[in-house]
């Protein structure tokens, strides 16, 4: 069973991240659609998962609801927030994700995929340096004296 999340915890992190908090109650929330409102920005209500644990719903609301809600999910899901959105959860609504803290397994999960979409760049970025340090290396011995007999 996770622990519980809370919504100031949440809105928190998503507004050092840049987002607008629209500050929506409840009934404002279910009320129309998510393009309904002016501004790009995102509201909170607290719910339950399926567990019974204290879980955070947060909607994306305005013209461009869908990037909104993918930021949202990007920056509750990165390393330093270590969050889950959910949001195939059968009672949300399409604007909205499911937000619980993330378990030891899923963040485990996240830092072996971004190790192995990161591994061609790391394995270039060893090879560049290691013809650097070869190359000075060379340049080294030659201003010694010491140069190749080819």
């Amino acid at each position: 069973m996770s622990r519980a999340t809370r919504t100031s915890t949440i809105r928190r992190h998503l507004v050092e991240g840049g987002l607008i908090d629209l500050g929506l109650d409840v009934y404002e929330q279910k009320a129309g659609g998510p393009d309904q409102h002016e501004t790009d920005g995102f509201s909170l209500r607290q719910g339950f998962d399926s567990a019974g644990t204290l879980v955070v719903i947060v909607g994306a609301y305005g013209p461009n609801w869908l990037r909104t809600l993918a930021e949202v999910t990007g920056r509750l899901e990165s390393p330093h927030v270590k969050c889950t959105a959910l949001g195939d959860v059968p009672e949300l609504a399409d604007h909205e994700v499911m937000t619980r803290w993330a378990t030891s397994a899923e963040l485990q999960a996240r830092k072996t995929a971004e190790a192995q979409r990161q591994a061609p760049l790391v394995a270039q970025l060893r090879r560049q340096e290691a013809e650097k340090a070869a190359e000075a290396e060379r340049l080294e011995l030659e201003a010694a004296g010491q140069s190749g007999l080819f």
